[in-house]
């Protein structure tokens, strides 16, 4: 937002004085052409690093964005490498990938593994290049914003998308084993989902550093996320005696548990994958109701 002032009063004997107040106005973006909307990230990456994220959206979002005319999906920030661009196109036959940086060096570097019209790189940020995508993932990028740019962020990508499309927003750690995600359309927020590799999990409460950056700063007590990540521990130490038939049937047993009083939106099968997915308006930051940070 940048702050403009306008002239508040009149002139002349027995007048108001004149005061200067601020006013919000929207940044405006360039004639012609939208300007990339952001700023360069670190860009670290791993292969595979993203794999829960995109087992999830090819199992959740695939069918229905399989049923729509050529569909696109954009890939923001893909990072210093475009390997988890190149793994979601193999991930998602049939759609057109366009991997966006807003780094210009990242964007040259990537053109060697294009492979139009199936696989494209191009320069842009949260305003996505002027495309209308049916599918956007953001992986590890606004965590590296402040709190307060989120809902910019996500706006500006909403207004872009096509009718119907959806934003999968996320995090995730250095090898893809703990991970969370938002997954939103044109209206706002719909539903936080938790991941992990249950093998590697101590207890649920251990992807609290991996929240979305809309929530991590939210685990506290009085907040929903906060809550519910107390009550994921608290029926996962119940279910204790079934991890003697494996991490799954325990992370199985502790979502039954939370079914009772949350509104989870996926069932056994996608728990057994070691997810669990609740609708957003359960989760919400305080203040913000349910359209999010």
């Amino acid at each position: 937002m940048v702050l403009h002032y306008v002239r508040c009063g009149t002139e002349g004997a027995g007048a108001s004085p004149i005061r200067l107040r601020p006013v919000a106005k929207s940044p405006r973006l360039a004639a012609g052409r939208a300007r990339a909307l952001g700023v360069a990230t670190r860009g670290t990456t791993n292969p595979n690093r993203l794999r829960r994220m995109d087992r999830w959206i090819g199992a959740t979002l695939g069918p229905s964005l399989r049923q729509r005319t050529d569909p696109l999906v954009i890939d923001l920030g893909y990072g210093a490498t475009p390997i988890t661009t190149i793994e979601l196109a193999a991930r998602l036959p049939g759609t057109r990938v366009l991997g966006l940086e807003i780094d210009p060096e990242r964007v040259a570097a990537a053109q060697a593994s294009a492979a139009p019209p199936a696989l494209e790189f191009a320069r842009g940020g949260f305003e996505l290049a002027g495309r209308r995508p049916d599918l956007v993932r953001v992986a590890n990028v606004l965590r590296q914003y402040d709190e307060q740019a989120v809902a910019g962020a996500w706006a500006a990508m909403q207004a872009a998308l096509a009718p119907g499309g959806t934003i999968v927003e996320g995090t995730c750690d250095e090898i893809g084993r703990l991970a969370s995600w938002v997954r939103l359309d044109a209206t706002g927020p719909l539903s936080l989902t938790l991941a992990a590799s249950l093998e590697h999990l101590g207890r649920p409460s251990d992807l609290a550093p991996r929240l979305p950056k809309a929530l991590i700063h939210r685990n506290v007590s009085g907040e929903a996320v906060n809550a519910l990540l107390h009550e994921a521990d608290a029926a996962w130490d119940a279910a204790a005696p079934l991890a003697v038939f494996g991490a799954r049937q325990r992370w199985v047993a502790m979502a039954e548990s939370l079914a009772e009083r949350w509104p989870l939106l996926d069932r056994r099968p996608r728990w057994r994958h070691g997810e669990l997915t609740v609708a957003w308006s359960a989760v919400a930051p305080r203040g913000t109701g349910s359209g999010g940070g």
